[in-house]
């Protein structure tokens, strides 16, 4: 479980592997329909400078009824990490300027480059945009 200050790090980067950061929660039903190409893409990238992150923004009281449940079906390999800072005026501005609190977003970054979608992404867009920073 982190706060503003734990997201901080997971938000640049200097070395050459590719991040994908995105904001979910399994109360988000299109969070939720997302997550299996969020997964397939995950997997396909293995052994790259690759490192996805999925934040849940779930609630600290259903991590237990909730999130583990779902992460144990789906059998999640990536990263997760819990963001439970109540001030998301403080921390959503660090992801992008761009966002205005909806989710599903996803960050994705690279020491190069930078973008931001606040949006449901399908296999096909999210291998489509992750190409212009890492090849397959």
């Amino acid at each position: 479980m982190i706060d503003r200050e734990g997201l901080e790090p997971y938000l640049t980067s200097d070395s050459d592997t590719t991040y994908l950061i995105n904001f979910w929660a399994t109360w988000c039903k299109p969070c939720v329909e997302e997550m299996p190409d969020f997964i397939k893409l995950n997997d396909e990238l293995k052994g790259k400078a690759f490192k996805m992150v999925l934040i849940s923004l779930d609630f600290p009281s259903q991590i237990e009824s909730r999130l583990k449940p779902y992460i144990a079906e789906n059998d999640i390999e990536a990263e997760i990490v819990v963001l439970d800072d109540p001030n998301s005026n403080a921390w959503i501005p660090l992801v992008s300027d761009e966002w205005s609190g909806a989710i599903p977003a996803t960050l994705l970054y690279n020491r190069e480059k930078r973008s931001f979608y606040e949006q449901k992404l399908d296999y096909k867009k999210l291998k489509e945009i992750v190409k212009h920073y890492i090849k397959f």
